[in-house]
């Protein structure tokens, strides 16, 4: 290490100590080996522009670990997230946090995508077209104006009393695709270039992944201006970026961009060329053809490998058809392009669209594209009014590498899960990471007496029928016990939509008066507030509530996981990379689908244990776990609970005092 690095250790040891700035000036602060000790990891990466890997495990502290060092040596500064909801809370508390107790002169700026902005030519263009669908729609927009003319950043997540997902967003934010630019009479107050320009100017910068990755493909939304300036960047929840450099380094076509085409040049039509052609007219063919494209692969919501659609299926006739629409519409906006800037764009949205589903349709059966592109799989996710045509790589490492190259800088990938059983080869390969520095450090809880791992026995094999029902059994009398305060996370919305009705016949039964929270039936941050307020609930989600949730204290004593989160094996994507490993030789079971799942179940067993005076059990209810030759390295790589199969045992958890945790169970020892 440098003699720079070794002042920044001895720094960073004050900073860190019991009585250095950080306890001093955050409450409940206390000093960690691990914390301090990934922070000189970090800082050492910044002094040699290197590239760190760090598994930190849930309490270690790693926000501050990664913070304090790039605060102040980092230079400029990128921190990306997971979602916007982590971003905010960066921006809002985190950051200044530490900025304060560091007293350091740095300035912060949040940047997200464009759409979460208002934008004030489309807000303008609403309030004169008058094409609100409800009444609703009409007192969000009201709720928006007066937002407007208030707010200094714009930013749609300040405006509380209009729900992330209301429809009047779509109408009163902008894309990519229908931004005016420069060209726009509203581009001296626009929020997106205000938030920009304070991203340029500022110190360190809080983006999330999909702003991230979106703008190193499309070169639109500031990051690429950014980062020839930046010195360090640092990927938080870093577990997330193979999936989201997937999604971003491919391409695709929706039906939805094609109707949302249509709407757009018949509104600009009508405005800036009515004279010119009947637009209705030329409108109408695009829209049909779109239409006749999703119904072409019947009303099935479903996922398809092209090569399973059959040469003679009326999907391609569907596909030339909208191909021959959208060339006979762009010809169109040719000619009326030089008379708004409106219907140029309008062109140019033409254009590329029939690029994209050009490059989608002549890509070789071997899914290579262009000579120096990567192969490629091309499929199709029908939805229930929309198709989307989807062109992605199937290994990002070559690109995301590429983009890595040139300046000298640091980069920091951390999460709480990006190794299995201390390897972290999965998370290297994917994102071309082989050489980096990789370490882990674990929690500093004591999982031995502040959790159980509970193991059911006589479970049925979970391709059974009535294996949920069999779960929802088995968790009953630990629900009970538990007083509710329970999440049950299912790998599927079948099974929370099985597990939710059987539940509630239990509790209408029993008479017991413990909430019951559906996914679907709010939005993840409305079910998690109802939860931490009700103190007894039990609540039944898939996917997105196993990561990002912190529900600490007695709200949450069980987590029951219905099965281990193998991925779909129909999946085309995953069906073609498995293919491709074993072509290479690799064995796609072992190398592939077994870390993915092993990452994301520890994810949800992160759930439980939240804090240093958590306690709960943790219900893992597939019998694999244990009857696979792979449930082995499963279980090791799960924080050391003690572990149980006594169904007694595990319910006499809950019973115990909190001083008196000397219940029976074999002790887990967190694997070397």
């Amino acid at each position: 290490m440098s003699s720079i690095a070794s002042d920044h250790r001895a720094a960073l040891a004050e900073l860190f100590s019991e009585h250095g700035a950080l306890a001093s000036h955050v409450s409940g602060f206390r000093p960690r080996d691990g914390q301090r000790e990934m922070a000189e990891a970090v800082a050492a990466a910044i002094d040699e522009c290197g590239t760190l890997i760090a598994e930190a495990g849930t309490g270690t502290g790693k926000t501050f670990a990664y913070l304090v060092p790039a605060l102040l040596w980092g230079g400029k500064v990128i921190v990306s997230t997971g979602t916007k909801t982590l971003q905010d809370q960066l921006f809002r508390k985190d950051i200044p946090m530490v900025r304060a107790a560091l007293q350091a002169p740095v300035t912060v700026a949040l940047l997200k995508g464009r759409a979460n902005y208002v934008c004030h030519e489309h807000l303008k263009r609403t309030q004169e077209s008058g094409r609100l669908t409800s009444r609703q729609d009409a007192v969000h927009l009201r709720s928006v104006v007066r937002f407007a003319q208030s707010t200094g950043s714009g930013d749609r997540s300040e405006l509380d009393e209009v729900p992330e997902q209301a429809p009047i967003w779509n109408l009163v934010t902008s894309t990519r695709d229908n931004c005016l630019g420069t060209e726009c009479a509203h581009f001296r107050e626009c929020f997106v270039m205000k938030a920009r320009r304070a991203a340029q100017e500022a110190d360190v910068v809080v983006v999330n992944h999909h702003l991230f990755f979106a703008d190193l493909v499309l070169r639109d939304e500031g990051i690429t201006d950014l980062l020839p300036a930046a010195n360090t960047v640092v990927f938080d929840e870093a577990h997330q970026l193979p999936e989201t450099a997937t999604l971003f380094f491919g391409e695709q076509v929706s039906t939805a961009q094609l109707m949302e085409l249509a709407r757009d040049v018949l509104a600009e039509g009508h405005a800036h060329a009515r004279d010119a052609l009947t637009w209705v007219d030329a409108v109408v063919p695009l829209e049909k053809a779109a239409r006749d494209l999703r119904l072409s692969l019947g009303t099935d919501v479903q996922r398809l490998n092209v090569t399973q659609v059959p040469p003679s299926a009326p999907f391609h006739a569907a596909l030339a058809d909208v191909r021959r629409v959208l060339a006979t519409l762009a010809a169109v906006l040719e000619r009326q392009a030089e008379r708004a800037e409106s219907l140029e764009q309008c062109w140019r949205r033409a254009t590329q669209l029939s690029e994209r589903l050009a490059r989608w349709q002549t890509d070789g059966p071997d899914g290579q594209g262009a000579v120096d592109e990567p192969p490629t799989i091309r499929w199709l996710e029908a939805f229930t009014h929309t198709l989307q045509l989807h062109r992605t790589p199937l290994s990002v490492a070559d690109v995301f590498n590429r983009e890595r190259e040139g300046t000298p800088r640091a980069w920091i990938f951390t999460s709480a899960t990006l190794a299995v059983k201390n390897d972290f080869e999965h998370f290297t390969t994917q994102l071309g990471l082989s050489t980096a520095d990789a370490r882990s450090w674990p929690s500093p809880f004591d999982y031995a007496t502040q959790g159980l791992l509970y193991l059911p026995e006589g479970l049925p094999d979970p391709l059974s029928s009535h294996y949920t029902a069999a779960v929802v059994e088995a968790a009953w009398s630990l629900i009970r016990a538990a007083g509710g305060r329970t999440f049950v996370l299912c790998t599927t919305l079948r099974a929370v939509r099985t597990a939710g009705e059987l539940l509630r016949q239990r509790l209408d039964a029993e008479g017991l008066d413990f909430p019951l929270l559906q996914q679907g039936e709010g939005s993840r941050s409305q079910l998690l507030e109802r939860f931490r307020r009700a103190g007894n609930a039990v609540l039944v989600g898939s996917q997105s509530f196993w990561e990002g949730i912190d529900v600490r204290g007695r709200a949450l004593s069980l987590v029951v996981i219905d099965k281990l989160p193998f991925a779909p094996p129909d999946d085309p994507v995953l069906a073609a990379r498995l293919e491709a490993l074993a072509r290479r030789g690799g064995n796609p079971f072992m190398d592939y689908q077994l870390p993915t799942a092993v990452i994301s179940l520890k994810q949800g067993a992160g759930r439980l244990i939240r804090d240093e005076t958590d306690r709960g059990v943790l219900m893992i209810c597939d019998p694999r776990l244990v009857t696979k030759p792979y449930g082995r390295r499963i279980w090791q790589s799960l924080p050391p609970f003690r572990r149980t199969r006594d169904a007694e045992v595990a319910t006499a958890f809950f019973d115990a005092p909190a001083a008196d945790l000397t219940v029976a169970g074999e002790a887990l020892p967190h694997p070397s």
